[in-house]
Order: C-alpha cells, then structure tokens, then sequence
C-alpha cells in the first residue's frame, strides 16, 4: 500500500470516528452520569430548610433570563470568531449551526478531550479548504488556552489565592485545591505554549517533534495520526501567519467575549437563587475570577462534558456564596441551560446536518458517473 493510500484509509477512519463520537446515542452516558451524581448530592447535602428560604419572585425569573441571554450571546460570540477565523466563507445560519454541533461534541466527549476532532471533521464537510479547516480548529485550541494562561494570573495578582478557593488567604493555607489547580493550570500552559510554537513560529519542527515521539514502542501504531496532525499544523500555520492584526484582534475579542459569557452566566444564575448576593461590582468580580478557577480544573474531567464531576466540585468552590443546602439547585439549573440544552440542540440539529452531508455525497458521486 502506498503513502497517498495509507493517508487516505487514515482519513476514512478519523471520519468514521468522529461520526461515532456524534451519535445521538452517546447522549445517555452523560445524561445518567449528571442524574447519578445529582441523586447522591440530594440524598447527602440537601437541605430543605435553606430550599425554603429560595424566593421564587420576579427577581428569581429576571435573573434567569439574564442567564439565558448570556446563553445566546456567548453562543452568537463563538459564531462570530468562527465567521472571522472562515472569512466570511460561512455565512451566519452556517456558523451558528457549526457552533451546536461543536457544543454538542464537547458534551458528549471526556472535557480533557473535547470537541475538537469533531469540528475538524464538521468544518471539513463543508468544502472549507484544508488549510482554512486545520487553521480554524488549531487556532481556537490555542486561543481558547491563551484566555486562561493570560487572564488567570492577572486574576490571582488582583484578587488573591481566595480566587483559587474559600477561605484561602495566603500561600502557607495551601492544600491539594491549590495544588490541583496549579497541575492543571501548568499542564495548560504547556500544551498552549507547544501548539502556539507549533502553529505560529516552527510548524516543521513541531511535527518532527510529534512524529519523533512515536519512535516509543507503544506509541508507534499512532504514528500515522501524528504525521496527519504535524501535517495539519504545517498547511494552517501557512494560513494563519499571513493574516493581518484585525484578523487576530477580532478572533481574541471573540474568545474572551464567548469565555467571560460563559462565567458571567452562573453569575446571573446565583444572583437569581441566593437572594442575599451582593450585585456590587467587585463582589461579582470576585465570583467570575473563582468561576473562572473552576473551569481549569473542570478542563480536564474524564467524563463527558465534565458530566457529574461539575456538579460535584460546584458546592466546594463557591460555598462562600451558594449555601451548601442549596448548591444543587444553582448546579442543575446552571446544567440544564448550559449543558443538557446542548444535547437536545444536537439531537435536533445533527440528524438534519448529516443527512444532508450524505445526500450532498451522493450527488457529487452522480454527476462524477
């Protein structure tokens, strides 16, 4: 078999494989992980009486629908960088549709993976160009790390440690929360560096380095996907390093806007359940920069959009602002619109893409006849 017929096998197997990772069927293990968990927090931490206290007024609902509003714009955000990062290809009904099924590939995928294999093989379908695919998936990756390697030490210098977790206030309290949000933020750091240096400043060492790699015994069975992805670096380097500033300002102002959303939504969400939370400024500061704390260590959940595992740590880090009572009330709802409207999306959206992406294949397999 040659090289060019190797490539090609390769291909049709990294499709199939994202096209498994999109079943709707894949929606159950999340959805059980998310009850299980929230079972076993009614059972051992909820409190009826601190439920009691919840005033279910118009505040309650105002504030909701602030969430909900946050909700769209962070999804319009992504739609917008992708829209920039396509230039203008897309158009905006295609790029909001891209965006759900990314979303939805992230909920159903372990969040240390997430979802980006999956929307290299969606932006692929789409006539994109290899370059213009490769540069928009591997740019976001890069981008999306930036955010927090940039913005967290800015956070931790105004703010303190207490962004890390209750309570602390110097570096002689801290215990194994600091020091697994520290893991997990060096662990970001470095592979954010390594992509940028692969994408931005030596893509062909980059790959040299990867395939290099594979030279391990047990690592050579991956030898092919790791020259498709040195390969993949190399052809959207070439793409993004010939963009001018505007182009990279507009893909950072939309990440940060997509990312600060997504925060700024359970900001909302405690404000609406915890009546006594301060709305001052510096107060809901505060609570975005540990929310923000939060998401790194969530980053690297083994289970499926972080499925149960968010709703177990949500308690922990914010019980100097959400009673323990009632931490599984934020947490579901918080859930329900962040996170399970995104599996219902999907169950919706994708049946409809793919079948059209097939009927397009067909097509094009009759007028090639």
């Amino acid at each position: 078999m040659s090289n060019e017929e190797a490539q090609k096998d390769l291909f049709n197997e990294e499709q199939q494989d994202a096209l498994e990772s999109i079943r709707i069927s894949r929606v159950i293990l999340p959805v059980l992980l998310g009850i299980i968990v929230i079972g076993y927090l009614l059972w051992n931490h909820f409190d009826p009486e601190e439920f009691d206290k919840i005033n279910w007024s118009s505040h309650t609902v105002v504030w909701i629908s602030v969430a909900i509003i946050l909700l769209v714009v962070r999804h319009l955000a992504y739609a917008a960088r992708l829209k920039i990062l396509s230039d203008g290809v897309f158009n905006w009904r295609k790029c909001i549709e891209l965006i759900f099924i990314w979303e939805f590939s992230s909920a159903v995928s372990p969040t240390s993976v997430g979802g980006s294999a999956v929307a290299l093989f969606a932006i692929s379908q789409e006539k994109l160009g290899a370059a213009r695919t490769a540069a928009v998936v591997l740019y976001t990756v890069v981008m999306d790390t930036f955010f927090f390697i940039g913005t967290l030490p800015l956070l931790y210098l105004f703010l303190g440690p207490d962004i890390i977790r209750p309570g602390l206030s110097s570096s002689a309290e801290f215990d194994r929360w600091f020091y697994l949000f520290a893991g997990a933020y060096i662990f970001m750091a470095l592979y954010g560096a390594l992509f940028a240096y692969g994408l931005l400043v030596r893509p062909t060492q980059f790959k040299k380095l990867i395939v290099g790699f594979t030279r391990i015994p047990f690592l050579r069975k991956y030898r092919a996907k790791m020259e498709r992805t040195g390969n993949d670096f190399v052809i959207a380097s070439v793409e993004i390093r010939k963009k001018k500033w505007p182009y990279h300002i507009g893909v950072f102002l939309t990440t940060a806007v997509a990312w600060s959303f997504r925060f700024l939504l359970l900001n909302a969400l405690i404000i609406a359940i915890v009546h006594t939370t301060s709305v001052g400024f510096m107060e809901q500061f505060r609570l975005y920069a540990r929310l923000e704390s939060m998401f790194v260590i969530m980053a690297f959940s083994p289970t499926p959009g972080g499925a149960g595992f968010a709703e177990f740590v949500f308690g922990g880090f914010l019980s100097d602002y959400v009673p323990k009572g009632i931490s599984l009330v934020v947490a579901t709802l918080w859930r329900l619109i962040a996170y399970y409207s995104y599996l219902i999306a999907g169950v919706i959206i994708i049946p409809n893409w793919i079948r059209k992406i097939v009927n397009q294949r067909r097509a094009e397999k009759r007028n090639a006849v």
